[in-house]
């Protein structure tokens, strides 16, 4: 299987709490719900792309947790997420999570050797293995290399408050093979493919006979 992750970011690459101001205050973050006055009608197709490609869904504990609260509530069989997430495989990662408390469909807890167990389900079957939101596990996985694809909608929109990055300071540094499309209000769809995982493609610009070149 590939691994793909799929999040939504603002346009300074913050994935925190984007459908409440209470889905994930951690860390102090004052700045949730920054993506619901957005038309889901001008992106919300994308999505539905996403999870028709589903295999299985690898999440970490946090966004399982949430997820977990919210989707069992949508009955509705016309919606693709929720079909995914409550009738589909899923991986959890937690070193602390009880059978009990994973008690969703068919739910598997990855306990130990994640990134092993990461790389044994990549190897086991074709498909795609998507993460949603998951930022910790998400950063583990880039810096391991083991993303082959980011699926990304990116909003028109700056937070206050920090919040959890895509990518920050500590990120290894990874170039990309971009695919992009520009939906409604602005949105815009990336498809990313790592190219160059530990140092990407890098040039300088300079002036000969009083031309500018690239070297």
């Amino acid at each position: 299987m590939q691994l793909s992750v799929n999040a939504f970011v603002t346009l300074d690459g913050v994935m925190q709490a984007p459908g409440g101001p209470q889905e994930d205050v951690s860390r102090g973050f004052p700045g949730g719900g920054w993506l619901v006055p957005f038309d889901v009608a001008g992106w919300g197709h994308v999505v539905d792309g996403w999870f028709a490609g589903t295999t299985a869904v690898l999440l970490g504990r946090s966004t399982f947790t949430m997820m977990k609260d919210y989707w069992p509530q949508v009955t509705d069989p016309d919606n693709r997420v929720a079909t995914v997430l409550n009738h589909g495989p899923k991986y959890v990662v937690s070193g602390t999570l009880g059978d009990d408390e994973a008690a969703w469909g068919d739910t598997t807890v990855l306990r130990d050797d994640v990134l092993g167990r990461v790389r044994a389900l990549k190897a086991a079957g074709d498909g795609d293995l998507q993460v949603h939101g998951s930022w910790q596990l998400v950063r583990s996985l880039h810096d391991a290399g083991l993303v082959d694809v980011y699926r990304l909608l990116v909003f028109p929109v700056v937070v206050a408050g920090g919040g959890k990055r895509l990518f920050d300071d500590a990120a290894v540094p990874t170039g990309f093979q971009a695919r992009a499309a520009t939906l409604a209000d602005g949105v815009v769809s990336l498809e990313l493919r790592p190219t160059r995982h530990g140092a990407p493609d890098t040039g300088e610009y300079a002036v000969r006979d009083g031309r500018e070149v690239t070297t």
